[in-house]
């Protein structure tokens, strides 16, 4: 079994918090790690999933049926199904804090964003924490080769299959589930026909800036009804939009965002790349590998930083920006080459923002120094330089 980095924080947030929602896609571990958890308490614990028509009924009474295991943690499932489930769960919380009991009640698991559950959690202000389980990354996977986890994205099922076939059939196979079940049950009615090209689209889009009429064009849809698609994929914790970084510095910068499909395994599944040969010569192989390592440090990150890039109108750009709420600032370039050379755009855009760290990620294993202050780093190190920091 794969040690999740989260655990750690996730007990810490369940001993003085009532109620916690971990959140992540589907299929992201979110159950094995509460059922985990919940072990390593040794607190008594109930688990409902609201996926389950047998537990559904269990809550047809709900305050009435959890007042009888108010002893318990009670981890709930696929939450956003049942936003219902809010107000009664703050009348229970309040009960127990009134009885001594304030920490450690409710572990909530939820497949929607954090944006999309607070929305039906406004009841529970001040009584709940959130967390954001992601798949597997680099920091988990070690000692495994690190293009494995590139070629088959951090899914458990699609990541430990004894076989890349079988993990691409998992993937083709999740796609298909989201696209046919699970997204027409969170959102509007979507053909999945037209989602499956607008996902493929994205895919075929990965790393580059979103141009939501470009895609409304190609899909003969309006502007308005492809970015509810785009919102929904990003809600779902499926495609990330990264922002683009705004400073008066005097300069015309990018507005636009970059769009990438959060997974590179989903990604290489939406593009029928079976295995490392077949990516390795496909023309979407670098920006494939910049979104991977753009997740990975982002997951390292945690929430001590956010990130954006750095582009300017004169050609100034930085690949992946990470920003403190200090101002602290540390750029970092991608380069999928072991001779990796940078560019004028990137050192451009540091004399324009000055950060405190350069990085330059590169497909090696060995670190080292590009100049006084820019280090070369493989993306498993970069990531460890970022937790640790």
């Amino acid at each position: 079994m794969i040690n999740r980095r989260l655990t750690p924080l996730l007990l810490d947030t369940l001993n003085r918090s009532p109620a916690v929602a971990l959140l992540g896609p589907r299929q992201a571990g979110k159950t094995t790690l509460a059922l985990a958890v919940a072990q390593a308490s040794r607190r008594d614990n109930l688990y409902l999933d609201l996926e389950s028509e047998g537990d559904q009924a269990k809550l047809a009474q709900a305050e009435l049926y959890l007042s009888d295991h108010l002893d318990k943690l009670v981890i709930l499932d696929e939450v956003h199904r049942a936003p219902g489930l809010f107000p009664v769960l703050r009348g229970l919380i309040d009960r127990s804090r009134r009885e001594g009991r304030r920490n450690g009640l409710y572990l909530l698991l939820g497949s929607a964003s954090l944006d999309l559950l607070k929305q039906s959690g406004e009841t529970l202000a001040g009584r709940i924490s959130y967390l954001e389980l992601a798949p597997f990354d680099l920091l988990e996977t070690a000692p495994s080769p690190p293009d494995t986890l590139w070629l088959r994205g951090g899914f458990p099922e699609s990541f430990l299959a004894p076989d890349d076939a079988l993990s691409q059939r998992w993937r083709e196979d999740f796609i298909r589930t989201y696209l046919e079940r699970d997204i027409p049950l969170l959102g509007p009615r979507i053909a999945a026909a037209t989602l499956r090209r607008f996902c493929t689209m994205l895919a075929h889009h990965q790393g580059g800036l979103l141009n939501v009429a470009q895609f409304a064009r190609n899909l003969g849809l309006d502007v308005k009804t492809v970015s509810g698609y785009l919102d929904l994929l990003v809600d779902l914790l499926l495609v990330r939009r990264l922002p683009p970084w705004h400073a008066n510095l005097g300069k015309r910068l990018v507005k636009s965002p970059k769009v990438y499909v959060r997974d590179s395994g989903l990604l290489h599944a939406l593009l029928a790349i079976p295995d490392k040969e077949t990516l390795l010569g496909h023309p979407v192989v670098g920006q494939s590998w910049e979104g991977f390592v753009v997740e990975n440090l982002l997951n390292a990150a945690g929430e001590r930083f956010q990130g954006h890039f750095y582009r300017s109108n004169g050609g100034a750009e930085i690949d992946l920006l990470l920003s403190r709420p200090s101002g602290e600032l540390w750029a970092i370039e991608i380069k999928r080459s072991l001779a990796p050379k940078l560019e004028r755009g990137f050192h451009a855009a540091c004399a324009d923002l000055k950060p405190t760290r350069k990085l330059v990620v590169y497909p090696g294993i060995e670190t080292w120094r590009l100049a006084e202050d820019i280090q070369v780093m493989s993306p498993t190190e970069a990531a460890k330089a970022v937790a640790a920091s």
